[in-house]
């Protein structure tokens, strides 16, 4: 027979939108296979019923049979041969009577017990995993929300503590019923099999029995074939045993593997940061304004595909685009009340996005990649060789974007004015931008009684290693860290909201 179609059970955590549009296949497959055994269980079932009345009826006719010598007709009623033929007719018909009863007999155990255990057992239990399935989602989504929403600068740890230990429930709870829902979809690509083959190899065993009662001349033939037929339902059964086995020891070691992933920020010590990623994808909360000031967030997966940043709902079967992310900005930037936000901004600086990762180690990697691909270290031999000693000073890497006073002050001018000097690389300390900045006095940029002004910092870019910034040149930077620099082209380039 050919090969079975599975669902990936080592992929039940990450819970991707490929694996939900893959399992929406198989939960399809699996209701039009409740539809059509449910039409073929009446149509053997009405075999089953015809048969349980053919043989009563053979019964009640071999009954009357016998009794026609009790019977006093007005006329003939003593003709001793027609009373001796009706006996043998009888007697004959007795016999089928009891083949017919057999038969009845065999029908209910070979043919009527698999398809309705199949039918009452099987697909009730998919339909039950299915309910059991989608509360545990929602229950996750719900307990992952308002993990989302926990306040960082109100913080409570008993209301931490709930929070947390709910979505490490909620997450333990899906991840396992996912998996047993995977196995049971699995299991039921076999039984779909079994459920149509073994009932249809009892009734015609149950047939051939019963003509074998009155005959020896059967087929020899059909014999054959339905031997056959026997023999490859074994074996499916027996590969269905072993890999319903197999499954459920993956099962096992996923459970006993997967239990510190449950906890939405697992321990950076147990789990390491990795800096030399240059492809990642994972869930993330995407700030969308709706308002002057107010905004909401919404939860969506986001991956990486080469140069692109991606996103795709839950149940979608590909992604769409983010934006561009070559050459782009990235850093990690204070966000109301939400932890782990960082910044992308596109390289023409048109583009940006606000993203909240779900954990310290999370919010690290993205942030890693995302300055991995800007600098198109993807594209050469050993991009994780190069990334990683990019991003060696990783650690000091993931800084919060400092405030407005303080890039202010670290842009004052300093004692003796160095003239700028060249950069080769956006990963550079603050001090380079600061000597390049000495020569200008906060004052010489802001005119007296000029307005209180706020900059709205405009994306930056990088420059391309091994090339000088000149003083007059509009220089862009990209730092993916929070640290901001340029020339007094940049400062007067900048948004500015004006407060009279």
């Amino acid at each position: 027979m050919p090969g079975i179609d599975k669902l990936p059970i080592e992929e039940t955590l990450e819970d991707s939108p490929q694996t939900r549009s893959l399992l929406g296949v198989f939960e399809e497959d699996a209701a039009a296979i409740s539809r059509y055994i449910s039409q073929l269980y009446q149509a053997m079932h009405r075999i089953y019923d015809a048969q349980n009345e053919l043989s009563a009826a053979t019964h009640l006719t071999s009954k009357l049979l016998k009794e026609y010598e009790k019977q006093r007709f007005p006329l003939g009623g003593d003709d001793e041969v027609m009373n001796s033929t009706l006996q043998q007719f009888a007697k004959v018909i007795d016999e089928l009577s009891s083949c017919h009863a057999v038969l009845s007999t065999q029908l209910a155990d070979a043919m009527m017990f698999p398809i309705t255990q199949f039918k009452e057992r099987d697909l009730k239990e998919i339909l039950t995993l299915k309910e059991v399935f989608q509360i545990s989602s929602n229950d996750h989504d719900t307990a992952i929300t308002r993990y989302s929403r926990l306040s960082k600068k109100r913080e409570n740890e008993k209301v931490k503590y709930e929070v947390t230990e709910d979505v490490y429930t909620s997450r333990k709870k899906q991840h396992q019923t996912m998996m047993h829902y995977f196995c049971a979809l699995n299991t039921l690509q076999y039984k779909k099999k079994i459920a149509m083959l073994e009932p249809l190899l009892g009734y015609m065993q149950a047939q051939i029995s019963f003509f074998k009662m009155g005959s020896e001349n059967l087929s020899e033939q059909l014999e054959e074939f339905l031997t056959n037929i026997g023999t490859s339902v074994q074996d499916v059964r027996r590969e269905m045993d072993h890999d319903v086995e197999t499954m459920q020891q993956t099962i096992g070691d996923l459970e006993a593997a997967s239990d510190p992933l449950y906890l939405p920020d697992p321990d950076p010590t147990k789990f390491p940061v990795q800096r030399h990623l240059t492809r990642k994808a994972g869930y993330l909360n995407a700030r969308n304004k709706t308002g002057l000031v107010s905004s909401s967030w919404d939860r969506q997966f986001y991956f990486t595909q080469g140069g692109n940043l991606m996103s795709q709902a839950r149940g979608d079967v590909a992604g769409g685009l983010v934006m561009d992310i070559d050459n782009c900005s990235v850093m990690a930037v204070d966000c109301e009340d939400r932890r782990y936000c960082f910044q992308i901004t596109s390289f023409d600086g048109k583009k940006s996005s606000i993203l909240q990762a779900e954990s310290r180690k999370d919010y690290e990697e993205w942030i890693c990649t995302i300055n991995n691909i800007s600098k198109q270290i993807y594209l050469s031999e050993n991009p994780e060789e190069i990334a990683a000693r990019v991003n060696q000073s990783a650690l000091e890497a993931v800084t919060p974007s400092p405030s407005f006073q303080q890039r202010h002050e670290s842009m004052r001018p300093a004692v003796q004015a160095r003239p700028p000097t060249t950069r080769t690389s956006s990963t550079g300390s603050l001090g380079s931008d600061s000597a390049s900045l000495s020569a200008l006095s906060l004052d010489s940029l802001v005119a007296p009684d000029t307005p209180i002004q706020f900059d709205i910092i405009s994306p930056v870019s990088e420059d391309q290693p091994g090339q000088a910034k000149s003083s007059g040149q509009a220089g862009r930077r990209t730092n993916p860290f929070g640290e901001s620099g340029g020339t007094k082209s940049e400062t007067e380039g900048r948004a500015k909201l004006y407060l009279n």
